[in-house]
Order: structure tokens, then sequence, then C-alpha cells
């Protein structure tokens, strides 16, 4: 089981409403936040293994807690998520905490779902990192009920998606992107070389001209000198 939720941002006028209506998210303003979690330490093994690129994973310092994911609109950065989009997720990892939901003053850990470390031994739904320096932290004071009652609003079940080729999916999706844009680029490479050339050719024909009219005017005023000796 997977539970997938909605994040929000504020508007102008400081009230909420659904990211994917935001024109505040930096340009992603039709697009939704997704914050999603396993049920599970056994369901964090898959969602360990088929995350995506785009993915930020959050947990709860030093104490056991949901494993929660945001997955980040194109064109946001990890290092850079919107404060609103962060607490919200922070939130909601407090509150998938035993112990955390119960305690204040939390410190709460992300990084981008590349960076977790899964290494032989380790038990089930246990990460380490890679880089330590990609880990960045959220402190949150104490369990905001109307964030955590505003996202669980928004909480929709999966029972046992197939991740992995969700995952294949979107990574052909991007791929085709790509090959796209790199075609698009071509062809726009392909049509300044054409008018550069057409530019190049116009003023090769253009100095022909002015070569030949220079000529003609030479020419003109050598037989008005010749007429003038011969009077």
């Amino acid at each position: 089981m997977v539970f997938y939720f909605e994040s929000a941002t504020e508007n102008d006028d400081g009230i909420l409403k659904p990211s994917f209506l935001s024109s505040k998210l930096t340009n992603h303003c039709a697009e939704k936040v997704l914050i999603y979690m396993g049920r599970d330490k056994f369901e964090n093994e898959n969602l360990i293994e088929h995350g995506w690129d785009q993915d930020v994973w959050f947990h709860v310092d030093k104490i056991s807690s949901a494993h929660v994911y945001l997955r980040m609109p194109d064109g946001m950065s990890w290092d850079a998520i919107p404060e609103n989009i962060l607490i919200d997720a922070g939130q909601l990892t407090k509150a998938n905490s035993i112990d955390g939901n119960k305690l204040n003053n939390q410190t709460i850990l992300y990084t981008p779902w590349a960076n977790l470390k899964k290494t032989p031994g380790m038990e089930t739904g246990q990460v380490t990192f890679h880089k330590q320096n990609l880990v960045k932290k959220v402190f949150i004071r104490e369990r905001n009920n109307e964030i955590v009652n505003r996202l669980n609003k928004t909480r929709v079940e999966r029972n046992n998606p197939d991740l992995a080729a969700e995952k294949v999916a979107k990574q052909r999706e991007l791929k085709q992107a790509q090959r796209l844009m790199e075609k698009k680029l071509r062809q726009e490479e392909e049509a300044r070389k054409k008018e550069y050339a057409r530019l190049a050719e116009l003023r090769s024909y253009k100095g022909v001209v002015d070569d030949e009219e220079g000529m003609k005017s030479n020419k003109h005023r050598a037989e008005d000198s010749d007429d003038d000796y011969f009077m």
C-alpha cells in the first residue's frame, strides 16, 4: 500500500490552495506537488528501489519514522524547495513517526532519492547516504493539526502499485522529451546555417553588383575625360 498526498502553496492573499492552482510555485502553476509514503518498512524497500530522480526523501532524525517522498515538478530544485512545501513534507513525516509525533522540536532530514544508499546487511527499510553534504534539515517545532488534516484530506491509497513499471514509463517519457528537444535544436541549428548561407550569398552578390557599378562609373569618367581632351 502506498499513500499519496497533495501539497499546497499560498496565493498572493496568503490563502492556502492546491499547488497545481498556484502561480507562486516558480512557474509550475499547472502541476501538482505530490508527497507519498509506504505503509510499512517492507513497502519502503520498494520505494527505495524504484524512486525517481525527481524524488526527495524525508525522515525524522535519529528516530523511526515513515519514509516520506516529495516528487518535484519539472524545474524545481531539491535545494530550493518552497518553504511551505518543505513544512508540509516535514509535518507529514513527523505525524507518521510513532515517537516523533508525540515530541516537539523535531529535526527532519531530507535528501535527493539518488543519494540514498543501501548496503548488504542493512535491515529492511534501512538506508544511509552516499554523500552527507547532500543532506539538509527542516526543523518542526510542533505538530500542526491544520496542515496534517489538510494533507490527509487529499490522501489516496493505492494497493500494490507497479512502481517498477511506472518508473520505466517515466524514463521513457523523459527520453522521448530529450529526443524531441534535441531534434528541435538540430532543426534550429540547420535553419540558422541556411539563413547564414543566404545572407552570405546576398552579401557576395551585392559585392559583385557594387564592383560592376564601380567599373561602369570609372568607364564613364574616362569617356568624359577623353571628350574633354578632344574638345
